[in-house]
């Protein structure tokens, strides 16, 4: 199966300008893996499967089974108000911060502006000192009533770990997660990495050309958002604790499996991607649950898929913003050769012009704008990026052409080609029943006449 996939990794990143990818099969209880590539484009080294790559968003999970480990030991609540941990906490809605749980913020359900990224140093104090920034974020839907990706909450996510075991986040995770799996070639701090061959990330700069991205660090604020640098070997040993039981290498259970399975079990019911669980993203692939979460740094993209009920599980790490898109291209290939699991292309219900006009407007959010218009008889988006990643300050991205938008059903949406090709989204209706919310990206954005206003649901 290895060849097949590094074969149309290859022509794909060839295609995208992706200078190096590794990618990691687990099957039957074997691994296989392999590298593509270079590092960078600027020092070139070979791309092995002992390169270490930023595996972004994926940390959350880690994050998640950190939590849980904690829970298990007694010491952890998820229905508890975050306030018993963190009393010191406030945020913009007072009611917000007197209810919110650890359950909401492991599923993206805070309410919040979520993507909002700043470096506060390296010292022991960056979560700390991030979390009395987060009330500054504006409310931007009632707690627990809209689902939107949020980066925001992992940071007070991190920072309750960091007050139950009484260490910081990194230790944290650390000692109940990364030494006891066996994962040594998974670091959290640029020193760390240095020491081993590491790729930087690459994006496309105004002129279409592909350049290094810059900065190369993750800020230790945003940690337990997506802080990890790993391997793809590290990553399906990690898959392997999952779909096992919670033991490694049949010793004794780390987490019980019932634990594992709330994890994985749906906890708020998405229609364009199934389920959120507990920090894991839930598909069904002809009937069958698959599991996973990407990652998206400064130029860096990654994807590791779990499929239970086969035991299997598929990562696949690139040094390139374009880079999910050949992820997501392996990862259903793979699927579709080891288990059967073709996934059909979504099929296009045709609206008229005057039904489109309906969803036609501005859709705003933290990082960026939609603007959607029907042109040619066909929902188009022009999206434009107001800056903020990865860094507050951090100028915004050249526009990406503009992408169609196809309906698949009421109010659901996905793109059928181009640079976003796959994406799913979906319109959300206000109590009044007209078009409050765009969420496309895992983003809601809402629909404003302008990109300041943040309208209550």
């Amino acid at each position: 199966m290895l060849p097949e996939l590094r074969e149309l990794a290859a022509g794909r990143m060839e295609e995208l300008g992706v200078p190096g990818a590794t990618i990691g099969v687990l099957s039957e209880g074997e691994v296989e893996t392999t590298g593509l590539g270079v590092t960078s484009l600027e020092h070139p080294l070979d791309v092995d499967a002992e390169t270490l790559f930023q595996i972004g968003s994926i940390t959350k999970t880690f994050t998640g089974t950190t939590a849980l480990r904690l829970v298990e030991q007694g010491r952890l609540d998820l229905d508890v108000a975050a306030r018993t941990y963190v009393p010191e906490l406030q945020l913009a809605d007072p009611d917000v911060a007197e209810r919110v749980t650890m359950r909401h913020l492991l599923t993206h359900t805070a309410g919040w502006v979520g993507d909002y990224f700043d470096d506060l140093g390296r010292g022991e104090d960056a979560l700390t000192r991030m979390v009395a920034a987060l009330a500054e974020l504006p409310q931007i839907s009632p707690l627990g009533e809209l689902w939107s990706y949020n980066n925001a909450a992992f940071y007070l996510a991190g920072r309750v770990l960091e007050v139950v075991a009484e260490r910081p986040y990194e230790h944290v995770v650390r000692e109940l997660v990364l030494e006891p799996l066996g994962l040594e070639r998974s670091f959290f701090f640029a020193d760390e990495v240095m020491t081993h061959r590491f790729v930087v990330g690459h994006v496309e700069d105004e002129d279409g050309r592909t350049i290094v991205a810059r900065p190369w660090p993750i800020g230790r604020t945003a940690h337990p958002a997506g802080g990890l640098v790993s391997t793809v070997g590290d990553l399906l040993r990690y898959a392997r604790f999952h779909l096992g039981g919670g033991t490694v290498d049949g010793g004794e259970a780390l987490l019980s499996k019932s634990s594992l399975e709330l994890m994985r079990s749906p906890q708020v019911e998405l229609t364009e991607t199934d389920a959120m669980g507990l920090t894991w993203m839930l598909r069904r692939r002809a009937g069958r649950l698959a599991v996973g979460h990407g990652g998206l740094t400064n130029g860096q993209a990654a994807l590791l898929t779990l499929v239970p009920d086969a035991g299997f599980a598929v990562a696949v790490l690139t040094n390139h913003s374009f880079g999910g898109q050949i992820a997501q291209d392996v990862t259903s290939a793979a699927l579709r050769i080891h288990l059967g699991l073709d996934e059909p292309e979504p099929t296009a219900q045709p609206r008229s012009p005057e039904e489109l006009e309906e969803y036609a407007g501005r859709y705003g959010g933290a990082l960026a704008d939609y603007e959607l218009v029907v042109e040619d008889r066909r929902l188009v988006a022009h999206l434009t990026y107001k800056g903020g990643f990865p860094a507050r300050d951090s100028p915004p991205q050249p526009p990406p052409p503009p992408a169609t938008i196809e309906f698949e059903g009421d109010d659901l949406v996905f793109v059928p080609e181009g640079r976003f090709k796959g994406a799913r989204g979906q319109f959300l209706r206000g109590p009044d029943g007209r078009i409050a919310w765009l969420r496309l990206g895992s983003r809601a954005h809402a629909r404003v006449p302008g990109t300041d206003s943040w309208p209550m649901v």
